[in-house]
C-alpha cells in the first residue's frame, strides 16, 4: 500500500555528515523550506560518518604526505595542501556560527585538539621531510610546523614512537600543534538534531526505491518504510530538490534517476581493518594523529597512521588502516552491489581501470590474507614495543572509489569525491571517499553554487557571515574549487 504524495522543498538521502552538513546550511539560508532526511539505518551515522567507521582527523594537509608531491626537479608542490587546508577551515568556521548561534548545544562536544604528526624512516624519506617542511612553512597556514631528526626530541611529541627502536636508522618527524580530532558521528546528530528543533523532519528506517523526474522539474521519490510495524509499507514524496548524501549507496541513486550526468561513472569498493586499543597506560603515552608513508608500490588508502580518537568522551589509539576488500557499497548493503552498478555507460571505464590496476587488486588480495603476525609487524614499525594482547580488530566503514570515463585512458580510479549534479540543479549527489567529511562544507558550498545559481547572490551576506573565510576578493573563484582532493586513508 502507498499513502498520497506529500510535496517538500528539499529532500536529503543519507543520515551521514553530508546530509547533516546541507541541512544546517539551508536552514540558515532558507528557514521557511521544508527539509526531510531519509535514511535507511535505523539511527543516523552509521555509515561512513560513524566515529568508529573513520580515521576521525580533521584534515587540513598538516601531517598526510599525498597532498605534497614531490615535482621531478626535487621541489615540492604545496597546492593541493593549502587547498585541503583552506577547506578545512570553512568547516570550523561554520561549525563555530553554529555552535555561537545556538544552533548546536552550548558545550556540544565533537572536536578534540590533537597534534598532527608525519612520522618517516631512512634517509631519502627523512630528506623529502625536511623540504617538505621548508615548503609548507614559507605558506602562512603552515608557518607554525615544527621538524626534527631528533629521536629524543620526537619522543618528547610521541614516546610510543622511539620507545624500544634499536639501530641507526635515520628517522623524522614535523608536528603540527593546531591539528585536530574529530567524532563525525556526534557532529552528526548534532548538527541534525538542530535542524530538527528549527522543523526539519528525519525518517529513520526509510529506504529510497525509486526517484523520477516529473515534468514540472521536481522529483518523485518511492520510499519504502523498512519498520517492522509500518503502515503504509510505501510512500512517495515529491521533492524540488534532492541530495543523494547515501555514501556507498549514492551510486546506486544516481544511477536511477536517469540524469546524463550520472552516465559513466562506477564504483570500486574497498573496505578497511584498524586495529584499536583503550589500554589506558598507552592511551595516556600518547596525545597525536601520526601519519606514516605508504609502502612503494601500496595505494594512497594505505597510508599507516597511529591516531588518538575520542568518541563519546572516552579515547582511544587506532593504528591502520589494513585495507579489504567487499563487493559491498555500504556496510550494511548486499554482496550484489559491485554488479548491480554494472551498466553499458560504465562497463568501459571499470574494464579499463581493471586491467590498469592489477597492482591494486593483488595489494588488496595481499591485505585481506594478512596473518596476524603480519599485521602486528606493520604497527611495530610505528610502536616498536607493540603487543598483540593490547589490541583488538576492527572493521571499518566501506568506501566506493569512483571510477570515471576518460578520454584517452577509457577509465580512471579516482581516490578523491566528486560532486555530481543534474544540468537543471534539481538533484545532486556526491561519490568517493576521503577527505569528504573534512571539506564537507567546501562541497556543500560548491553544490548551492551549482545547483542555486539565482539564489546565491542573495545568499551571500549570510554565507559571509556563516563563513569569513568566503568573504575575500576572490569569492566567485572560491566556488570553482579544482575537483576534490585525493585522500591517503579510509579514513574520515
Amino acid at each position: 500500500m502507498t499513502d498520497h504524495a506529500s510535496t517538500v522543498d528539499v529532500v536529503l538521502v543519507g543520515g551521514g555528515i553530508m546530509s547533516a552538513t546541507l541541512a544546517s546550511m539551508i536552514s540558515v539560508l532558507e528557514p521557511t523550506w521544508t527539509i526531510e532526511i531519509l535514511e535507511r539505518r535505523d539511527a543516523l551515522a552509521e555509515e561512513s560518518s560513524n566515529a568508529w567507521n573513520n580515521a576521525g582527523t580533521g584534515h587540513a594537509a598538516l601531517c598526510e604526505l599525498n597532498y605534497t608531491p614531490e615535482r621531478p626537479d626535487g621541489s615540492i608542490d604545496i597546492a593541493k595542501a593549502v587547498t585541503i587546508n583552506e577547506q578545512f577551515e570553512l568547516s570550523r568556521e561554520l561549525w563555530h556560527f553554529l555552535l555561537t548561534s545556538g544552533r548546536l548545544p552550548e558545550g556540544f562536544a565533537f572536536l578534540s585538539p590533537t597534534p598532527h604528526l608525519t612520522f618517516v624512516r631512512g634517509a631519502e624519506n627523512v630528506d623529502y621531510l625536511r623540504r617538505r617542511a621548508d615548503a609548507l612553512r614559507a605558506h602562512h597556514l603552515f608557518a607554525g610546523l615544527e621538524f626534527t631528526d631528533d629521536p629524543e626530541v620526537i619522543r618528547t611529541w610521541a614516546p610510543l614512537l622511539v620507545e624500544g627502536r634499536v639501530g641507526d636508522e635515520p628517522i623524522a618527524a614535523t608536528r603540527a600543534p593546531e591539528g585536530t580530532d574529530v567524532d563525525f558521528g556526534a557532529l552528526t546528530r548534532g548538527l541534525v538534531d538542530g535542524v530538527v528543533a528549527r522543523g526539519a523532519t528525519v525518517r529513520l528506517e526509510h529506504e529510497v526505491r525509486r526517484l523520477r523526474q516529473r515534468r514540472d522539474g521536481s522529483w518523485r521519490l518511492t520510499v519504502a518504510d523498512r519498520r517492522w510495524n509500518a503502515s503504509p509499507r510505501k510512500r512517495t514524496i515529491d521533492a524540488r530538490f534532492v541530495f543523494i548524501g547515501a555514501g556507498g549507496g549514492a551510486l546506486h541513486l544516481l544511477q536511477k534517476s536517469g540524469i546524463p550526468e550520472a552516465r559513466g561513472y562506477g564504483g570500486f569498493p574497498i573496505s578497511g581493518q584498524f586495529l584499536r586499543t583503550t589500554n589506558p597506560d598507552l592511551v595516556a603515552q600518547h596525545q597525536a594523529k601520526v601519519y606514516g608513508k605508504a609502502d612503494v608500490g601500496s595505494p594512497p588508502m594505505s597510508v599507516p597512521h597511529l591516531d588518538t580518537r575520542v568518541v563519546d568522551g572516552q579515547t582511544a589509539l587506532l593504528f591502520g588502516p589494513y585495507a579489504g576488500w567487499s563487493m559491498k557499497f555500504l556496510k550494511a548493503g548486499s554482496p550484489l552491489d559491485l554488479i548491480r552498478s554494472i551498466r553499458p555507460g560504465n562497463l568501459v571505464p571499470m574494464l579499463a581501470v581493471g586491467l590498469k590496476n592489477v597492482d591494486l587488486v593483488k595489494y588488496l588480495i595481499s591485505e585481506v590474507t594478512a596473518t596476524e603476525t603480519r599485521r602486528l609487524r606493520t604497527l611495530r614499525a610505528f610502536m616498536p614495543t607493540a603487543h598483540p594482547r593490547d589490541w583488538e580488530l576492527i572493521t571499518a566503514g566501506q568506501r566506493v572509489q569512483v571510477i570515471k570515463k576518460h578520454p584517452t585512458q577509457g577509465g580512471v580510479l579516482e581516490f578523491g569525491t566528486e560532486l555530481v549534479t543534474a544540468q537543471d540543479g534539481t538533484i545532486a549527489g556526491l561519490l568517493g571517499a576521503s577527505p569528504g567529511a573534512s571539506t564537507a562544507v567546501s562541497t556543500m558550498v560548491d553544490l548551492l553554487e551549482r545547483c542555486f545559481p539565482t539564489k546565491v547572490d542573495g545568499w551571500r551576506p549570510q554565507l559571509r557571515e556563516m563563513m569569513p573565510s568566503l568573504g575575500g576578493s576572490d569569492w566567485d573563484d572560491s566556488f570553482e574549487r579544482e575537483g576534490m582532493a585525493d585522500d591517503a586513508q579510509v579514513g574520515a
